[in-house]
């Protein structure tokens, strides 16, 4: 055994005292099992950074969900062998794969390749050789993109008698006036930076390449009026989604560098609610400068119904409200067992534990979710009554009796003090078949900003960061409803203009067209 000679002084320094002695070792094994305890919180972080750093960054597990709930006492750690289980996989022929066929939508344009004429003669008996068929293949090919020049040509007309009362043609109204930016060219534009992520700078570059030299301050300012040109729909969309009785809303960070009485560096925020209706679903972003609790309750005032957000406390006011029935998203809290069966690393592949019990509650509430999915909202609801329900009560058991034996702070800890502290609104879903049992919904709107944002990085001011919101609502609204963004936004360019009425406004909203009216 290795020899420390510092033990010695240590050992001298003992108290003789029997009493004083067992005071002693009883506070340093304390220290000992508190030291023991931090190690293992410390290594469940280190699990959890290598998960997010090497592994998927899916959230699924492959854990048997099948007989789970037949026993309570299943809540106990595993003591079997901790030798893997051996799976095997029956073989299998590999199929060559086909190639996907061309859409049939597309242009076609036929080029023959024909044989010459001397080589029309049969190698057999020398007759002329005649069509019997042909063999079509098909190769997919691209035009780069073209500009052209529209000249609007406004015809004069005047008296050749008393050469006054000139008239001249009126020009069609135009999404920016004066501008010398057609629809298309600003559908292009709008598309290329909130549809593929393509920011303004580089942009101006592309447009170069094929004899188009555009500033990258005209193509921002020709976006804020264009944020501008579409507020009417925005407010029309704006009242359908607080009438729905159903919104999701989650929010994330923005960067606008010249904002009043704030530093460059500041973090701002877009908020983004979503709701789900018969009507057509509607996606909105809002721009503001904080995260505070009073913004929520600005932009859902007048609203009543149901609304579905993670667990930030700045929801917490409007949840407060008599007309708004807050609940929360079970996907938050698989995230927190996912992430506890992550802290445990190898062992936790091992011997199965408490964490991957969780989870697999939560997976089979997500099992009837899935058996639901084409349901009326009515049958949904009975569904979530006879299968969902039953998985709940025996989940709320079992959280029950592993809250006072796991240790708050780790992994494991965190998300059953998440699930516990939640739960009233966890488990309001199951009494409206209206409602989703997640807000991945607004989530996956969210998607889209959030890979834009890593091209473009910040708007240089709050009417650009205005001027983005709108954008953003109108075209992820259009995705939602089926349109192809470039050519909703070509036909709301077009025709926006020309609206003067309200019902011609409601008339151009994403739900009112269908992709085909688009001309």
């Amino acid at each position: 055994m290795w020899y420390n000679p510092a033990m010695d002084s240590v050992i001298k320094n003992l108290p003789e005292d029997p009493v004083l002695l067992k005071k002693l070792l009883a506070e340093k094994h304390s220290e000992i099992e508190h030291l023991k305890s931090e190690i293992e919180l410390l290594q469940e972080k280190i699990n959890i950074l290598l998960a997010k750093r090497f592994g998927p960054s899916s959230e699924k597990q492959t854990i048997d969900i099948s007989g789970q709930f037949d026993e309570a006492e299943d809540d106990q750690e595993s003591t079997e062998s901790e030798e893997p289980e051996t799976i095997e996989v029956p073989a299998h022929n590999r199929k060559k794969p086909k190639r996907k066929p061309l859409p049939k939508g597309l242009p076609r344009e036929d080029v023959i390749h024909d044989l010459p004429v001397e080589e029309r003669i049969c190698s057999v008996d020398s007759s002329e050789l005649v069509e019997v068929g042909r063999e079509v293949s098909e190769q997919l090919e691209i035009i780069p993109a073209q500009i052209k020049v529209i000249r609007n040509i406004r015809i004069k007309y005047g008296c050749p008698h008393c050469h006054k009362g000139i008239k001249t043609a009126a020009m069609p109204p135009q999404p920016i006036p004066k501008s010398m930016a057609a629809p298309g060219l600003l559908a292009y534009i709008v598309t290329s930076k909130y549809v593929d992520g393509l920011p303004l700078y580089r942009q101006t570059s592309m447009l170069q390449r094929i004899g188009m030299d555009l500033s990258r301050s005209t193509l921002s300012n020709w976006m804020i009026k264009l944020g501008i040109l579409i507020q009417p729909l925005i407010n029309l969309l704006r009242d359908h989604l607080l009438a729905s009785g159903y919104i999701q809303m989650d929010e994330t960070t923005v960067q606008v560098l010249n904002e009043k009485d704030r530093p460059a560096t500041s973090k701002s925020y877009m908020w983004v609610q979503r709701s789900f209706s018969p009507g057509g679903n509607i996606i909105l972003f809002d721009y503001d400068p904080t995260r505070k609790q009073e913004v929520p309750k600005r932009l859902l005032e007048g609203f009543s119904g149901y609304l579905q957000t993670d667990g930030y406390a700045g929801y917490n006011l409007v949840g407060s409200l008599d007309a708004i029935i807050l609940f929360a998203c079970w996907a938050h809290a698989r995230r927190k067992f996912d992430e506890a069966v992550k802290a445990l690393g190898k062992k936790g592949k091992l011997k199965p534990g408490r964490a991957q019990k969780g989870l697999s509650f939560i997976q089979s509430l997500y099992q009837v979710e899935r058996r639901s999915k084409k349901m009326t909202p009515d049958e949904r609801l009975k569904f979530r009554q006879e299968h969902a329900r039953p998985i709940l009560d025996k989940f709320r058991n079992w959280l029950d009796k592993a809250l006072p034996e796991v240790p708050p702070k780790s992994a494991l800890g965190m998300a059953l003090g998440y699930t516990d502290n939640f739960w009233p609104r966890l488990i309001i879903y199951l009494d409206n078949g209206r409602l989703e049992i997640d807000n991945n919904g607004v989530e996956n709107a969210i998607r889209p900003f959030v890979m834009g944002r890593k091209g473009w990085l910040f708007s240089s001011a709050t009417r650009g960061a205005d001027a983005s919101a709108n954008l953003y609502s109108l075209i992820e609204t259009a995705k939602a409803n089926g349109h192809e963004p470039y050519r909703y936004l070509h036909h709301i360019f077009k025709e926006l203009p020309k609206a003067e009425k309200i019902d011609q406004f409601e008339a151009l909203l994403p739900m009112n067209l269908t992709p085909k009216a688009i001309s």
